[in-house]
């Protein structure tokens, strides 16, 4: 089947074909902020197989754009159909996938999880969803621990030692836009944490390379759905930044700028144990919660990487803004509260 790229063609003749079951009418509205790509929520009727909402992923409406995109196109297709099968992690249950030869256009479709919520990334996690999202992210990191196949992806991508240069080349200058644009709102020590974390990040994205696994890569509240009345129940979605790596930097992000960090700090300890029960539960073996807590530790300069990385080379937004200040701020002091750069 061809792949299309806007919704008027997502037409009760092209779905029937897609999902192998007639569909008799189909109707759609825009969801979501569509920064990377276009959502919109399906409402169908038919025959038995067919749903009666989905989620269709298309790419951006920026023809323009969707060159740059390709590659974050292609690991979100790719992840359905190559991994999500062979992790424990929920996501949304893929019905059909497409992507054009040069990965610019791609079509999925997906579960409709409503009525689960989007987290929020302003307000942080409960209790009950931080829990709830770092068991999910088990599923995601032990089934597939160091697992050397994964090296056989060719979609799964790695960093190298000339990888880790042109980072530190291209973050040190995204600091100082970071910086210069939040002067007045960032404070002196945030601002001496970025630049310090900047010195450090070649360094870092090579470390304790000797654990490796799938690495969502922003993996936060506004990426997660959460069941209302049941917070531990977690759909992660978005996985267009995928790639290989230390897993526990997942864990690190999502606690460091998804929690405020008073809640953060009274809490690590009991989530960062959650999570390693329940790797353990997935096979992962001669890997202590100690040793788990120190790599989580250590991968703390995800927050600001990511935070800094998005914001400088993103569109900016009202919400945007305040998020990534947010974020800035969250994980930096999870950086100094725990003697990250100490570790590099």
């Amino acid at each position: 089947m061809s792949v299309v790229d806007s919704p008027e063609l997502l037409t009760a003749s092209w779905l029937s074909q897609a999902l192998e079951a007639e569909v008799a009418s189909v109707s759609w509205k825009r969801v979501g902020s569509g920064q990377i790509g276009a959502c919109y929520r399906l409402e169908l009727t038919g025959g038995p197989g067919v749903p009666g909402s989905l989620i269709a992923k298309l790419p951006a409406e920026d023809e323009g754009s969707r060159a740059f995109l390709g590659p974050a196109y292609r690991t979100e297709v790719s992840f359905y159909r190559d991994l999500a099968h062979t992790v424990a992690a929920r996501v949304p249950v893929c019905h059909h996938s497409a992507i054009s030869e040069d990965g610019t256009v791609f079509t999925l479709l997906l579960e409709d999880a409503f009525p689960a919520v989007q987290g929020d990334q302003l307000a942080g996690c409960s209790p009950d969803q931080a829990f709830g999202a770092v068991v999910n992210l088990a599923g995601l990191h032990g089934p597939r621990w160091c697992d050397p196949t994964l090296l056989d992806l060719p979609w799964l991508g790695t960093v190298g030692e000339e990888d880790a240069a042109t980072l530190g080349e291209v973050f040190a200058p995204a600091v100082e836009i970071f910086v210069d644009r939040f002067a007045a709102e960032l404070s002196g020590e945030d601002k001496r944490t970025l630049r310090e974390t900047a010195e450090h990040v070649a360094a870092w994205v090579l470390g304790r390379s000797e654990r490796f696994g799938p690495v969502h890569g922003d993996y936060r509240p506004d990426n997660l759905l959460f069941s209302p009345g049941d917070g531990e129940r977690v759909i992660a979605v978005d996985w267009q930044t995928l790639s290989l790596g230390h897993p526990v930097r997942d864990l690190s992000f999502f606690l460091g700028t998804g929690l405020l960090p008073e809640d953060r700090a009274a809490r690590e300890h009991d989530l960062v144990a959650a999570y390693h029960e329940a790797l353990q539960a997935y096979g992962v073996a001669d890997y202590s919660l100690r040793e788990c807590f120190d790599d989580y530790r250590f991968a703390a300069v995800q927050g600001p990487l990511i935070t800094v990385l998005g914001c400088a080379y993103g569109t900016p937004t009202e919400r945007g803004d305040r998020m990534f200040l947010a974020m800035a701020a969250r994980s930096c002091a999870m950086i100094r509260e725990l003697g990250t750069l100490d570790l590099i």
